[in-house]
């Protein structure tokens, strides 16, 4: 059984987190990927032992996250651990949040929507139209993981998010290695990833909310999640 951890506050609310078990189920009928979820609210992954012996972290979408540091604390065990990784929506914020504190040196690094103080300088800011409810195009970097995984250069998604990074912060992440390899026709960064860990994807998306069988991008993480399997990772 390949386990895999789901951070994140679950709720009957978020559309996303509905639709999960059913991505389970295809996986493992569609593709014969067995996937043992175990989902990990956000106050317990403060513990990195919270995490211990997972073949994968999915950081799900449903922010504000309970515990901001532990979205971040998710994101960081992942990155740090060699463990894959895919952030969805919130989980693309916290992720950019985290690489942003520990790699950038920006510990003071913040989120607009869990910090009252003035916008203007939080990395991860409210966007000027929110994506809630939306749906749109995305260009992706020829090359790039989410490319290869898509298997197209352009993509259509769909969004239930009102945060992004600021555009000031964009090139700092980039000259410390995290690829923005995925624009709409704005150009605004949808999609992130590293691409010298064994696969780490972020993206402001919701793959989740894919209709047509199971999302590209979450099959590559289970995929990678299946390579993995590590010692002692938890069973029934």
């Amino acid at each position: 059984m390949i386990s895999i951890a789901l951070v994140g506050d679950r709720s009957p609310a978020v559309r996303a987190h509905s639709r999960i078990p059913a991505i389970l189920d295809a996986l493992r009928e569609e593709e014969q990927i067995d996937l043992d979820a175990y989902w990990i609210p956000s106050p317990e992954a403060e513990d990195p032992a919270a995490l211990r012996g997972f073949a994968g972290i999915w950081l799900a979408p449903g922010s504000p996250y309970r515990s901001e540091a532990g979205a971040v604390a998710a994101a960081h065990t992942a990155r740090t651990a060699g463990i894959p990784f895919l952030g969805t929506c919130g989980g693309f914020q916290h992720a950019m949040l985290e690489f942003a504190r520990n790699v950038c040196g920006m510990p003071e690094a913040r989120h607009a929507e869990n910090d009252e103080g003035p916008g203007s300088d939080a990395l991860i800011a409210e966007l000027t139209c929110s994506l809630v409810g939306h749906e749109g195009a995305i260009n992706l970097v020829a090359g790039s993981r989410a490319e290869t995984l898509l298997g197209a250069g352009r993509t259509v998604e769909r969004y239930h998010c009102s945060y992004g990074i600021a555009a000031g912060y964009i090139d700092l992440l980039a000259a410390h290695g995290m690829r923005f390899s995925g624009h709409d026709d704005a150009g605004e960064v949808r999609v992130a990833e590293l691409p010298e860990h064994p696969f780490f994807l972020a993206t402001l998306f919701q793959p989740e909310l894919h209709t047509d069988g199971v999302h590209p991008v979450i099959r590559g993480f289970a995929q990678a999640a299946a390579r993995r399997i590590p010692a002692g990772a938890p069973s029934e």
